[in-house]
């Protein structure tokens, strides 16, 4: 897709030259270049939400079964 661009002041028509042409191609990749950045650190925040609610699914069963022992071991001393 082409960007169309405003006329030339004093009647000169625009053109396309080489260096133009290059620094447009170095913008298109740079700008693709970042979005595929944004795109992974996105994903990776992702996978890290992912692994925070894991570890604290791991941290309250570890609670729950201690919690649980502590329970079971004081029924078992009153009787």
């Amino acid at each position: 897709m082409r960007e169309t661009r405003p006329p030339r002041p004093y009647g000169f028509e625009a053109f396309d030259c080489a260096p133009a042409l290059r620094l447009e191609a170095h913008e298109r990749v740079s700008k693709l270049q970042v979005e595929a950045l944004q795109e992974r650190a996105r994903k990776l925040e992702e996978a890290m939400e992912k692994l925070e609610r894991r570890l604290w699914l791991t941290v309250y069963g570890v609670l729950g079964m201690i919690l649980a022992q502590a329970l079971q071991s004081l029924l078992n001393a009153t009787p």
